[in-house]
């Protein structure tokens, strides 16, 4: 397919939705004027042992973890003392990726916060004509879950025709907290594969965004994601744009801030913002933190999580682990306003609450009201004092642009919905 070609589609295998019940979708993929749309589901996995807050600061643990081995110049080692028993995302985005010739499709997640791509969670690898297999053990720990195995390099399909050659994809032997999916597409910065291959422990390695662009697939070096808020686990409902943005997807202008220089946000799409609640309280000074679409809940320092907690007077709900309102509280909700180089972002009080239809699939009540603005773990001045996660995503379009080292925001016709 050349690059250009106007209008043309081709439709994925269907994505697995899961929720007690399995529903199914099909994804489409576009390329258009230099940019390769790839069209995500939204997946619900909320069987296990841990709360949502309890497997996000699991997360933010291990982030914390290996930015601090990166930075020694050591090997990352997971550290089992003080984490919870690994266990699969509670909600993320699929995309239908092919690997192979002819290609085997696999339903990986979607994550900015780490960035090799893997495979053999679920199905199992397909060694094709297109296989190569490298001298290379990979290995890689997210927290709520880990993958170990080998590297292969292969051919990657994103639509009818538009393939990446030589993509490294990790095969996973072992693999723990991935149910229903088959492994992980990561588009974080190319950086976070240091020290994930053996013995090639100081190699990076190439994203597939990275390939699209060097390949000349893609002109710009940059990926965007739209995601929409939602009450039910049944929806084809977000967009990764590989080159570029899709200016049907946000409103008004995309604002980019720099990457931060503090570390350990600095390892990853991490920048500086501070965050008001209502006209004049402020919840968090300006700091630095990260923007992740492996993370469900928007965390903050614990700090400025009691700051929150005072100006809603909200309590900590015990089955959920998250802030509750009362009905009267919710009604007198303010927004938050995320301040990102220099212009506000609003919160409004319905992004602030997780979807109604939702509360029993989190182990909470029915006709209560939880917040999804939750404690990341650790007082302000870490130097990873807030993540936005999805619930901030479903309700900002991003663009993740390594190519000028800066992360951009857009409202959407989402950003105000009361869905929830």
């Amino acid at each position: 397919m050349s690059r250009g070609f106007s209008n043309s589609f081709f439709s994925l295998l269907l994505l697995a939705i899961t929720l007690a019940v399995t529903a199914s979708a099909t994804p489409v993929v576009q390329v258009r004027d230099s940019l390769v749309r790839l069209s995500t589901a939204k997946r619900f996995n909320l069987t296990g042992s841990g709360t949502l807050l309890a497997r996000d600061q699991a997360r933010v643990r291990n982030l914390r973890a290996r930015a601090a081995a990166k930075i020694a110049g050591v090997e990352f080692v997971e550290d089992a003392d003080g984490s919870v028993p690994a266990d699969n995302q509670a909600v993320d985005y699929v995309v239908n990726v092919g690997v192979g010739t002819p290609a085997t499709t696999y339903s990986l997640l979607v994550d900015t916060g780490s960035s090799n791509t893997w495979v053999g969670a679920g199905k199992a690898y397909v060694r094709t004509s297109s296989s190569t297999q490298t001298r290379d053990r990979v290995s890689v720990t997210y927290g709520s879950g880990s993958f170990s195995g080998t590297e292969f390099t292969d051919t990657v399909t994103l639509g009818n025709g538009l393939t990446v050659t030589g993509q490294s994809i990790g095969v996973a032997s072992r693999s723990q907290g991935f149910d229903g999916v088959d492994g992980i597409i990561g588009i974080g910065p190319v950086d976070l594969t240091v020290g994930t291959l053996s013995p090639d422990t100081r190699s990076t390695i190439p994203t597939i965004t990275d390939n699209l662009f060097s390949q000349g697939i893609i002109s710009s070096d940059s990926v965007a994601v739209s995601f929409e808020p939602t009450d039910s686990p049944e929806v084809v409902n977000g967009e990764l744009t590989f080159g570029g943005t899709d200016s049907s997807k946000f409103t008004g202008s995309i604002t980019f801030a720099p990457l931060t220089r503090t570390s350990p946000a600095s390892e990853f799409f991490g920048i500086n913002q501070s965050i008001r609640y209502g006209t004049s309280t402020s919840i968090l000074s300006t700091t630095a933190g990260i923007v992740d679409t492996g993370t469900t809940l928007t965390l903050i320092a614990t700090d400025a999580l009691q700051k929150y907690q005072r100006a809603t007077g909200a309590v900590l709900d015990n089955a959920t682990g998250l802030l509750r309102l009362t009905q009267a509280q919710f009604e007198n909700l303010q927004s938050l306003f995320f301040d990102i180089n220099g212009v506000n972002f609003e919160l409004t009080p319905n992004a602030q609450i997780w979807p109604r239809a939702l509360n029993t699939a989190i182990g909470g009540n029915a006709n209560s009201v939880y917040l999804i603005v939750g404690d990341i773990g650790t007082r302000s001045g870490s130097g990873l004092d807030f993540i936005n996660g999805l619930t901030f995503l479903e309700r900002f379009y991003a663009v993740f642009d390594s190519a000028n080292s800066r992360v951009g925001f857009a409202t959407t016709p989402f950003t105000d919905a009361t869905t929830n």
